[in-house]
């Protein structure tokens, strides 16, 4: 069983179709994903970026802050069932983000629904922030999410930026791509694979 770590921001649909390709390598892969938080907010402070992405990234800190709480309280597992309530509500529901959202998803897995009030506060930030560096400083040059953690063959943590994929890929497909990352991902020396996007992500 290989053991693999992904970084998320709830917001992100890139992130969220590499979750849910991941999802589906565990079907057909002797693979177990683990998921953690990190934060698109977090990345991107002080940085210089578009009007419209700072825009976009003005409600994110609010998932991130209730998934961490949630984390800090009931432990590392809740993530992954977290990261799904949360996910399918922005993602496919559309359902605006807020505390409704929080609670709604939290309920739903019966979670206690006064962790959303940890949107609002910065009181488990310090937890925030070394989730997000243990997942994003090994992948390095300010990369973000998806954010991958896989054991390497000597041994080492083999950690990278991507796959970044629409729509996603099922079944088989969904492992062959697995064995492609795995295989350039690998090998010393190689940093980028990279075309042109001509889509917007496509959640399925």
């Amino acid at each position: 069983m290989t053991t693999v770590d992904m970084w998320f921001d709830p917001k992100c649909p890139w992130a969220w179709n590499t979750s849910r390709w991941l999802l589906e390598v565990e079907r057909v892969r002797d693979v177990e994903v683990r998921f953690h938080v990190m934060s698109l907010w977090l990345l991107n402070d002080g940085r210089e970026v578009d009007d419209w992405y700072r825009n976009w990234l003005a409600d994110t800190l609010g998932p991130v802050r209730v998934a961490i709480a949630a984390e800090q309280k009931y432990g590392p597992s809740v993530l992954r069932d977290l990261y799904d309530a949360l996910g399918n509500r922005i993602h496919h529901d559309k359902t605006p983000i807020g505390r409704d959202l929080y609670v709604s998803a939290l309920t739903e897995l019966g979670l206690d629904p006064g962790l959303a009030d940890a949107a609002d506060s910065p009181e488990h930030d310090e937890a925030l922030r070394a989730s997000h560096h243990a997942g994003l400083d090994p992948v390095g040059e300010d990369l973000g999410t998806p954010s991958i953690h896989v054991p390497g063959p000597d041994g080492k943590v083999n950690a990278f930026f991507g796959p970044v994929v629409t729509p996603v890929p099922r079944g088989e497909d969904a492992g062959r791509l697995w064995d492609g990352v795995l295989l350039v991902t690998a090998a010393p020396g190689f940093y980028e694979l990279k075309r042109g996007r001509t889509e917007s992500p496509r959640v399925n």
